[in-house]
């Protein structure tokens, strides 16, 4: 009897040097977020917005606003290009896409450094910046998630897909750490030339692939693949009509958009849990350390079985810990708290993927990742918008706490109305 390694994935040459480059280069971008989140926030420090309404005059705080906004520059782009961006990765070829792609973004975070270093930054050309690089990835992301399952035996899908969470733990919990330690004591320029280089270290491993993607695909008819409005709708459609897809996408949408709390994380160290900014990169790193040691534990064991019932109860925890977060006053309990939105999410991240990737045709894999990304995305960035509206209005707390609660209140409706997600057990059936 041959046994079958514990990494499976990782045993292919092209994967494991896609993977490990991307790991680099995600630890780079996330270090930039991180960045770009304290830059808004020290450059409006001091601020208000003030506005006549009627009789009244209202008083807003220009830092929260400045955050929630950033939650808009981070998803207008992906509205703009996604779709587009996934037809480009089933019409040419993926590798391709991901070298230009990241080579723009490198160039892209030299330029911002250089303003940096140069004293001439300013909210609006991190806004513009943040925009550029979330463009870019909408190019990207699909093309890098409709290339990975080329690079894998089939039955090898499921390890690559947790092994790919891992890969965007891994950056999301190192990234926020290094910038953390780097802001407080040096330029902020550092940390997107840190950016750069890793973008760099990225080119490289994809440069190396011996795997080249096909050129010229087909669509579900056998006939040439148009770069057309028609080729568009016909991944929207596929994504419609696969009841299992949209309805795990719609719940996830759902959830961050009424619980995510990333963008108010500045204003949790600062105002409520008073730890400033070294405080804001170790809380900043509870998510997703959370994330990490699920998703290690996910790479390492067997599918998950009960797929459907074990999504609802991790995106259920998501909620309930999104909302006892926002009350919390103690530093250590709100690190806890912000870790189980990490695991609950990491949970639900590996199920989603794998069901798409399971159920995806690779001729409509581009379109359909990039109708993911816009929803993966799209929910909590607006919602980090409208958090940022609503909390400086009702106050950051209320605010967090309320859109726990929202999203409990959602799921039950959820698992109501989609009982065959909720009882979706194995890749046997189809709706």
């Amino acid at each position: 009897m041959i046994r079958t390694p514990r990494l499976p994935a990782l045993q292919q040459r092209d994967f494991r040097l896609l993977w490990s480059g991307q790991i680099i280069s995600t630890i780079g971008t996330h270090m930039q977020l991180f960045a770009i989140n304290w830059h808004v926030y020290q450059l409006l420090q001091g601020h208000v917005f003030s506005f006549g309404l009627f009789t009244w005059h209202i008083t807003l705080n220009a830092q929260v606003l400045g955050l929630g906004a950033l939650g808009a520059i981070r998803v207008v782009p992906i509205f703009i290009f996604a779709l587009l961006g996934g037809l480009l990765a089933d019409r040419y070829d993926r590798r391709q896409l991901i070298l230009w792609s990241q080579l723009i973004a490198g160039i892209s975070a030299c330029g911002l450094a250089l303003l940096t270093f140069s004293g001439h930054v300013t909210v609006p050309l991190l806004y513009l910046f943040t925009a550029i690089g979330v463009a870019i990835s909408a190019f990207d992301e699909p093309a890098q998630s409709a290339l990975f399952p080329e690079l894998v035996p089939g039955e090898h899908l499921p390890n690559a897909t947790s092994l790919y969470a891992l890969l965007w733990n891994i950056g999301t919990i190192t990234g926020p750490a290094l910038a953390g330690l780097l802001v407080g004591s040096t330029n902020l320029g550092i940390v997107y030339v840190i950016n750069a280089l890793s973008f760099g270290i990225g080119i490289l491993t994809v440069f190396l692939l011996r795997h080249r993607g096909q050129a010229h695909r087909h669509n579900t008819q056998g006939e040439p693949l148009q770069m057309s409005w028609r080729s568009i709708v016909e991944g929207l459609h596929f994504v419609w009509h696969s009841r299992l897809i949209r309805s795990t996408m719609l719940v996830d949408c759902a959830a961050t958009f009424f619980a995510s709390a990333r963008t108010m994380l500045p204003v949790v160290a600062d105002q409520m849990l008073h730890v400033g900014v070294q405080g804001y990169g170790l809380l900043a790193t509870a998510q997703p350390i959370g994330s990490l040691a699920t998703s290690i534990f996910l790479t390492l064991r067997t599918p998950i079985k009960r797929q459907g019932a074990i999504f609802f109860l991790s995106v259920a925890l998501y909620g309930l810990a999104s909302a006892l977060f926002g009350i919390s006053t103690y530093f250590a309990l709100s690190a806890i708290l912000y870790g189980l939105t990490g695991v609950g999410d990491s949970i639900s991240t590996v199920i989603r993927s794998t069901i798409r990737q399971q159920w995806t045709p690779d001729q409509l894999r581009g379109r359909a990742n990039s109708i993911h990304m816009i929803v993966a995305f799209g929910g909590p960035q607006i919602g980090e918008l409208e958090a940022g509206l609503l909390a400086a209005l009702i106050g950051v707390p209320l605010t967090i706490f309320s859109g726990g609660l929202i999203t409990l209140g959602i799921l039950v409706w959820f698992a109501w109305r989609y009982p065959d997600l909720r009882a979706y057990q194995a890749k046997t059936i189809e709706s």
